[in-house]
């Protein structure tokens, strides 16, 4: 008997890496397995597309005053689905209202929360948007639900404060789309790569003093994905647009992978995806000792877990000139994702919740 589930989600579908690298993959596995899956974002992807950029207050106005309305009008349908998975939050301001309505009306609800939500932290683009935000909701919503899926180990132990039943869960990768890399060799002008946002970006601006160093005796390029705008003065930085068309082929184009972090609380709740993408591609991948980046990476076997300036420096260095550590470590990793971290090592984990709540 096919069960019907609602998932309750901020964003369309195919936009965030939040959503697309965690759930989302797993829809069409789901509806192999019995289940009709529903999606309904608080954002329509027309709003989504200005709500990160400068402005347009008036169209942004509209598009939550949409959202709310579609929220309102779906609280009927709510008892009609035989479970409803909700992903960060019901409605994105105020308090746990929706959510406490959301919850009286729906049979099952797994709760889905990713990074420290529940941590105040302003978009650039909308600042005015945190003082309207409140962190009950996201403490109720880990305390009602029937299943709480985490991300990180630091998230789950949080969470397992208000709920037992918690399942942690990397966010993971699709291994058939991500084709690793074959050329490791030194016969071409080797390019260090990041990946992210602009939310993101200033992250690898900590890298800025370890970069000017290692340009002083290597020639490299440095590629940025999806921050609309980066430079750093001295060193040669191409900037492309994130596609998630070309996603997977314009990771392949990197030679040695960064994930710079910095020490804050708010790294503890990021389940090191960037790291995994690398790593997915057979990419060697140097990443900050924090949080999550410790599970995600055996330094020395399948990528560099590193704390200072100077070990960025002697590490992207080995990496720069020896293009057989560059192979070991990239093809080490690839594996690790596969075994670990792949959407195919993940479903029995995912469909085990859906069959176990709904």
């Amino acid at each position: 008997m096919t069960k019907n589930i609602l998932i309750i989600c901020p964003y369309p579908e195919n936009e965030v890496p939040g959503q697309r690298l965690k759930y989302e993959q797993y829809f069409e596995y789901f509806r192999r397995n019995g289940y009709k899956i529903t999606v309904s974002p608080f954002f329509e992807r027309y709003f989504y597309k200005v709500l990160y950029k400068q402005g347009n207050y008036p169209l942004k106005i509209v598009g939550t005053i949409w959202g709310y309305i579609k929220r309102i009008v779906q609280i009927i349908q709510l008892p009609f689905y035989d479970g409803v998975y909700i992903f960060l939050y019901v409605s994105p301001f105020g308090g746990p209202f929706f959510e406490r309505l959301y919850r009286f009306f729906s049979v099952k609800v797994i709760y889905d929360i990713d990074d420290l939500v529940f941590i105040a932290k302003a978009s650039k683009f909308n600042s005015m948007a945190i003082y309207f935000r409140g962190p009950k909701k996201y403490f109720y919503l880990m305390t009602v639900a029937d299943h709480v899926i985490t991300c990180t180990p630091y998230l789950d132990s949080t969470v397992r404060k208000y709920n037992l039943k918690t399942t942690d869960i990397s966010s993971t990768i699709n291994t058939d789309t991500y084709i690793p890399i074959e050329n490791y060799l030194n016969d071409h002008r080797i390019v260090l790569g990041w990946s992210g946002s602009h939310s993101t970006a200033p992250y690898l601006k900590l890298l800025t003093t370890v970069l000017h160093k290692l340009r002083l005796q290597h020639d490299f390029k440095l590629l940025v994905i999806g921050a609309p705008v980066f430079q750093i003065d001295g060193i040669d930085v191409e900037v492309i647009a994130w596609n998630e068309a070309t996603e997977a082929r314009d990771l392949r184009r990197i030679d040695i992978g960064l994930y710079p972090l910095p020490d804050e609380e708010w790294v503890l709740g990021k389940s090191g995806l960037k790291a995994l993408q690398y790593m997915a591609c057979g990419i060697p991948t140097v990443a900050t000792a924090i949080g999550a980046n410790y599970r995600v990476i055996e330094t020395g076997v399948s990528g560099f877990l590193v704390n200072s300036d100077d070990e960025w420096l002697e590490n992207l260095t080995n990496l720069l000139v020896d293009p057989g550590l560059r192979r070991r470590i990239g093809i080490n990793g690839r594996e690790r994702v596969e075994h670990l971290y792949s959407v195919r090592a993940n479903e029995p984990v995912y469909l085990g919740i859906f069959d176990n709540v709904f």
